[in-house]
């Protein structure tokens, strides 16, 4: 009989631990818990950690992460409104501040990734539809780009490298997402925190079609250098064939100046020279006759002089030898 009773005792006393089990639940420092019976939410959510009690075996915890959680979007083609296809890849920041409605409409954090799919890959698709690229790759519309020095060297090439100016910048489109997104969800308990691009890149359809028109650029940009280059070549080979005509008319002139004042110099010896005595008079007489006899006369030279001319004095008397 005492068995019988303490057998009894360990059965209700199990039961009043199960059933005492089944009674509390802990909330964790980040959780929040939606008390729900028989599916339906009971209660105001439950926020706070700590132990707590339910109505056991019909009350169930749901617990909702409360910290910030991450979305992570799959890379989408889009066009953007210069109709170029590209590849954009983003990711969010969100977190659930009406637990309630979130449970009520979402239920758990699976189906909240699936509708924000939804929501921010149609929003992001609006806003690049809505900006030409530039806009979406400039982070924003006052940032200075860097610029080869060669590039702007001159007055002429003040158009090379220059980007097109853009209204908004990357940081407004993904603003724009933002503001339109963060309406959407918030409907669904949900706090859209922040959102980013994280990649954008070219179609792989249009690719080829960009890389030839950078091709392309690239070769309008050498082939300006290259003119510019055949320009200035031919002016440095004009300069020069200028200053070389230049050098030697100056050196022919100095040259001639010189040879002038050697002639003058020259003559000037010569005369004070043979203008010392009448002896000396007469033999640069005789000297110069000859040497101009000897640049006038040769074997076919016929000369007719008068018989009163100074050349034909020293001729006088003079008798041919065989």
């Amino acid at each position: 009989m005492n068995g019988a009773k303490g057998f009894t005792a360990l059965v209700v006393l199990a039961i009043g631990l199960f059933v005492l089990l089944n009674s509390i639940y802990t909330v964790n420092e980040v959780e929040q818990v939606i008390i729900t019976q028989f599916g339906k939410p009971i209660g105001e959510p439950v926020t706070e950690a700590g132990l707590k009690f339910k109505t056991p075996f019909i009350q169930e915890v749901n617990p909702i992460d409360k910290r910030v959680l991450e979305w992570d979007g799959a890379p989408s083609d889009m066009p953007t409104k210069d109709k170029l296809y590209i590849s954009v890849d983003l990711f969010a920041r969100w977190r659930v501040v009406d637990p309630l409605q979130y449970f009520l409409r979402l239920r758990d954090e699976r189906s909240a990734q699936s509708r924000l799919d939804d929501i921010l890959g149609s929003e992001t698709r609006n806003a690049v539809a809505k900006h030409e690229l530039i806009e979406i790759i400039r982070t924003t519309k006052d940032r200075v780009p860097l610029r080869d020095a060669t590039l702007v060297s001159s007055e002429q090439n003040t158009d090379i490298g220059s980007l097109v100016p853009i209204v908004k910048g990357r940081q407004m489109v993904e603003q724009e997402i933002y503001r339109a997104a963060a309406d959407k969800v918030g409907v669904f308990g949900i706090e859209l925190l922040d959102i980013r691009f994280k990649r954008i890149n070219y179609n792989e359809s249009v690719r080829p079609k960009i890389y030839d028109r950078m091709i392309s650029e690239r070769r309008q940009i050498a082939e300006r250098f290259l003119s510019e280059g055949n320009g200035e070549a031919a002016r440095i080979r004009g300069n020069r064939v200028r200053d070389l005509n230049k050098i030697q008319s100056e050196a022919y002139r100095e040259v001639e100046e010189i040879r002038g004042l050697a002639d003058a110099k020259a003559t000037e010896i010569y005369a004070s020279a043979y203008n010392k005595s009448t002896e000396a008079v007469e033999f640069y007489e005789f000297t110069r006759t000859m040497a101009a006899y000897e640049s006038l006369i040769d074997d076919s030279t016929t000369l007719v002089l008068s018989t009163k001319s100074d050349l034909f004095k020293y001729l006088k008397g003079m008798s041919s030898t065989d």
